[in-house]
């Protein structure tokens, strides 16, 4: 749990690097994700933690918080009665500074396989802390898209790149669609030049990949067909085509998304 949480900081501090000096204007320009600007975007990463923290450190106030939401018709960036849309750009930040610390600092106090309730069904730590860090990831590319900030590219890609391939059963589910049973080789170059590999080593389907470029697919950052991606087979073409590695209803990345 320290590597995951020690991985999640250095996430949120390269994404303090891409908003650190905005202007109040510039907290406000939509981003590639539609309906969404900088300001809104960190709204919706420091709720989640709002509520990750109370999952961890009250289970009971959490399931209770999210059953009063839930009845009202209320989305996440409401949760426990907060509302800070009305905060500037960097009095946002430090909301947001400080609720990812309370968030993180839950998280290292626990065991990798301990259980926290979440809006669908209970998650380990280690994926819950890991599916923050790729949700971290993920609309950081928004905001630094947005303004042609250059995205670090470093091994912590590894836990996208793992949601990425463990989430291709839900990519069907989500969308109504039975899985197929035969596996996917997922074969990716890592940025260090390591290989990182899943799947067994005689797959006809095979995806063969810079993992930042299948990391960009995956969470729906860039389209397959726009992506530098190797695919081999009907299954890993048709697989890349619906990839979701996050919760929430089907979704299709924007055409033509250029940058990172």
């Amino acid at each position: 749990m320290r590597g995951i949480c020690d991985d999640l900081d250095a996430e949120t501090d390269a994404l303090r690097e891409v908003v650190a000096g905005l202007t109040e204007d510039e907290w406000l320009l939509p981003t590639p994700a539609d309906g969404w600007d900088t300001h809104e975007t960190i709204i919706h990463l420091g709720m989640a933690d709002v509520a990750a923290s109370l999952a961890v450190l009250d289970p009971a106030a959490f399931g209770a918080t999210k059953e009063r939401m839930l009845s009202k018709g209320e989305d996440l960036h409401s949760f426990g009665g907060l509302d800070v849309r009305s905060l500037s750009g960097a009095e946002l930040w430090a909301w947001f500074a400080g609720e990812r610390h309370r968030m993180t600092e839950a998280f290292r106090a626990l065991g990798p396989k301990d259980r926290i309730p979440w809006f669908g069904p209970d998650m380990s730590a280690l994926s819950f802390a890991t599916a923050r860090l790729m949700e971290t990831w993920s609309h950081s590319h928004d905001v630094a898209d947005t303004f042609g900030a250059e995205y670090p590219q470093t091994d912590r890609l590894r836990h996208v790149a793992h949601i990425g391939v463990t989430t291709r059963g839900w990519s069907y589910v989500n969308r109504g669609l039975e899985p197929p049973q035969a596996p996917v080789r997922v074969e990716l170059t890592s940025p260090n030049g390591d290989l990182w590999m899943w799947g067994p080593e005689d797959c006809e389907d095979v995806v063969i990949a810079n993992s930042y470029q299948f990391c960009l697919v995956v969470t729906q950052r860039r389209r397959a067909q726009e992506a530098d991606l190797e695919i081999r087979g009907d299954l890993a073409a048709e697989w890349m085509e619906i990839a979701q590695a996050f919760a929430g209803p089907p979704t299709s990345p924007p055409e033509g998304r250029v940058g990172g």
